[in-house]
């Protein structure tokens, strides 16, 4: 058992919660506890998680969303390092507790992201940098329709190979070691955030308050991603919009760049429009 804690916020994650639970209990280094937060799921996914008695299970009677509900079980975690995992993710190579070490060793490490897969074995990019506005209006409109354009390879930092540890500018919540201490001076995630794009202004403020964030080949994992929001894409596509703008309006719409929030806004609302008349990734 490492000094860690671990936090899986579930929905409706079917028998994927019970396959990330058992990766963690089977992982060198596991955790010292783990803590299920769901959120209202209709599905019986949570009873799963009674099938592994170190589970600490927090049943909310609503969906209360990602950041609000990972905050929750980061402030009832007792250790200083929280390994934050979706429930669709799992443990699949690497150490837990070279992970914990590797924080330890760099103390201003405020949070780290493992190597993720897809599960076809392909890598996920998981440590990314935070886009220039050009690159996040090429990414946005060109991106869900043409993958590999020139701006989605820069924004997911594409030409590099991820074999190496990096400091990168974030990292993704579906799989992020967080220093509890860094967590909590930035006030945690900003539960304005319902879902996505948690983790980047996560990143963002422990960047700004001095801390750094790393990525690491020694921990990996294999992310199923989307599994509890497929069902609700269309919706979920106008969610992400509103997110993006919310973090454009709060890192970036500062001076002259203020005058293109009613710019932003309309194109985050038709990109969204676009997106969601797709079928589902």
């Amino acid at each position: 058992m490492t000094e860690l804690s671990a936090v899986v916020v579930n929905y409706n994650s079917g028998p994927f919660l019970e396959r990330c639970l058992g990766s963690l209990m089977r992982a060198e280094g596991a955790p010292a506890e783990i803590i299920v937060v769901d959120n209202a799921s209709t599905d019986g996914s949570e009873g799963r998680a009674g099938q592994h008695p170190p589970v600490r299970m927090i049943r909310n009677e609503e969906n209360r969303g990602f950041a609000a509900a990972a905050n929750q079980g980061v402030g009832l975690s007792t250790h200083p390092y929280v390994l934050l995992l979706n429930p669709d993710a799992r443990m699949t190579g690497g150490s837990l507790e070279a992970l914990v070490k590797m924080a330890e060793e760099r103390p201003r490490a405020g949070a780290i992201g493992p190597l993720v897969r897809n599960a076809d074995g392909s890598l996920q990019p998981s440590a990314r940098k935070v886009p220039s506005i050009g690159e996040a209006l090429g990414h946005a409109f060109v991106g869900p329709f043409v993958p590999n354009n020139r701006w989605s390879r820069a924004y997911t930092m594409a030409d590099w190979d991820r074999r190496s540890e990096r400091e990168v500018e974030w990292v993704s919540g579906s799989a992020m070691l967080i220093r509890r201490e860094a967590f909590d001076q930035v006030g945690g995630f900003d539960e304005g955030y319902f879902m996505y794009v948690e983790d980047v202004d996560l990143c963002t403020r422990l960047r700004a308050a001095g801390w750094t964030v790393l990525f690491t080949p020694e921990a990996e994992v294999e992310h199923e991603s989307g599994v509890s929001s497929r069902a609700r894409f269309r919706r979920l596509a106008f969610e992400h919009s509103r997110s993006i703008y919310r973090y454009f309006s709060q890192h970036r719409a500062h001076g002259p760049a203020v005058l293109l929030k009613p710019f932003v806004r309309v194109a985050l609302w038709l990109r969204a429009l676009l997106v969601s008349r797709g079928r589902p990734r």
